[in-house]
């Protein structure tokens, strides 16, 4: 079991991430994760740094394996990320991996081109997928599609490949990536919804391990939890395909406008209670999940570090 921290771009400043990430390790986290977005979620995150600059940063500062989400194929070309990812792990053999995902248009929408169906950015991240892996295994790579690469090579290569994961949040999209990635990501749903993205994967063929980011809300007080939650997160309540399609941060903040605190529990763990916490993590843990990474959804981070680091952590070394 890897028990991770998820350093999110879009509400804090790359400096006080890089403190964060920092910290974590101090405190215990075995691993990280972070966030690669254009824009946040809502104008209130306000935040939205460059997560490659960030990468090389934070492997030098800590000896923590540090996986990256992206999405190759519209606001980057799957040779650059292939590029990115041979440089990192060549300088920092072992610790670095990225999940792979098909995008929201708020980030893509930044090029100016069409934000595809699901159906053909699903076939664009698949064909994105295949030149990484080969541009990886050190080939000359030509392709046509929906993508295009003319004549790439990586002179620059690690050891050994970096891992390629597949983000998915549906049974769907974990079947379809299984059988062309080194293992999949997701993010917290109810427990049933999560053991048929397990099981599509593992149903598929896919043999790699299986990741799951954690939003969670901690706080001296629930109420002052709910209320973090309510002000940082409400935005990230909505469901596909409504979370693919909008295109702006003030478009999230007018869909958002109705929803409740209360409506954040299917999608935050909220308490003050960190053995609470902890018991929720077991149970996912026990749902076949390798390494869950933890993502406090406040602006501030020391003190879910101090106290996680003191009464979670340790409970999965």
């Amino acid at each position: 079991m890897i028990l991770g921290f998820h350093a999110s771009h879009e509400q804090i400043h790359p400096r006080q991430l890089l403190d964060a990430v920092i910290k974590a390790e101090e405190v215990g986290f075995q691993a990280a994760m972070c966030s690669d977005h254009f824009a946040p979620w809502s104008s209130r995150q306000g935040e939205s740094g460059f997560a490659w600059s960030w990468l090389g940063a934070a492997l030098q500062a800590t000896n923590l394996k540090i996986g990256v989400v992206n999405a190759p194929g519209q606001r980057y070309h799957p040779a650059v990320i292939a590029q990115a990812a041979a440089t990192l792990e060549a300088m920092y053999p072992g610790r670095f991996w990225a999940a792979l995902g098909s995008g929201e248009n708020m980030n893509e929408h930044i090029t100016g081109d069409v934000w595809p169906r699901k159906s053909l950015r699903n076939e664009r991240l698949r064909e994105s997928v295949e030149v990484m892996h080969r541009l990886l295994a050190g080939e000359e790579v030509s392709h046509s599609g929906l993508v295009t690469v003319d004549r790439a090579q990586l002179w620059t290569l690690p050891d050994t490949p970096p891992p390629l994961l597949g983000a998915a949040t549906s049974p769907e999209t974990a079947a379809f990536v299984a059988p062309w990635v080194d293992g999949l990501a997701t993010v917290l749903q109810d427990p049933d919804s999560l053991r048929q993205v397990i099981d599509a994967y593992r149903g598929a063929g896919g043999s790699g391990p299986v990741v799951l980011q954690v939003h969670l809300s901690y706080a001296s007080t629930d109420d002052e939890a709910q209320a973090i939650a309510h002000d940082q997160w409400r935005t990230n309540v909505f469901a596909p395909p409504l979370s693919w399609d909008i295109d702006t941060p003030q478009g999230f903040d007018e869909a958002a406008r109705f929803v409740q605190p209360a409506d954040l529990s299917a999608n935050v763990l909220i308490s003050a209670d960190a053995a609470w916490h902890a018991a929720k993590i077991a149970e996912l843990f026990e749902l076949g999940f390798d390494e869950i990474y933890l993502h406090h959804v406040g602006k501030e981070q020391d003190t879910f570090l101090d106290v996680f680091g003191d009464r979670v952590v340790g409970q999965f070394r």
